[in-house]
């Protein structure tokens, strides 16, 4: 089968019932990580917003509020409550932005997320060791596969906030 211009193979219709499948399968792994959420969240007495948003600061080390309201959908203020109660419990803290010093950007403190890093060890540690077993080539599909899936998710909820 030639490829088209992203290198995919043309849509084949034998292949419904497997893309039916695997939507149902993202759909699943969607939920069971909403659930990993609330189950971590209320171990450390924070609610499932809180966790995600102290994972979306992890994830870019150094983070605006502007940053994490485009991320997360929140309103400015909702978002400022969210860095509020964080650096309450320690989690985050606010830093002057070198390059604009009319900016406070957010992080990371140092060590404040040790305890649920350690919570979250044996899962990854199983989740690598599964990913571990597929070769380059097929680990490159699968990155593709959420890279692209993580993108068109981005896009329509961004539709979906705009009422599109």
């Amino acid at each position: 089968m030639a490829a088209n211009k992203r290198g995919a193979a043309p849509f084949n219709h034998a292949n419904l019932k497997l893309v039916g499948r695997i939507g149902n399968i993202v759909r699943r792994m969607g939920a069971q990580s909403v659930i990993v959420s609330q189950t971590v969240a209320a171990r450390f007495g924070l609610n499932t917003t809180d966790l995600e948003g102290l994972d979306l600061i992890q994830l870019q080390c150094l983070v605006s509020a502007g940053q994490l309201a485009a991320a997360t959908g929140l309103t400015s203020g909702a978002v400022t409550a969210l860095i509020d109660r964080l650096e309450r419990a320690g989690y985050v803290e606010r830093v002057d932005d070198p390059a604009d010093r009319r900016r406070v950007l957010v992080r990371i403190r140092e060590g404040a997320i040790v305890e649920i890093a350690k919570v979250y060890a044996p899962m990854q540690k199983r989740m690598f060791a599964l990913w571990s077993q597929y070769s380059a080539d097929e680990l490159t599909v699968i990155e593709d596969f959420l890279t692209r899936s993580l993108e068109l998710s981005v896009d329509c909820v961004a539709d979906l906030r705009e009422g599109r």
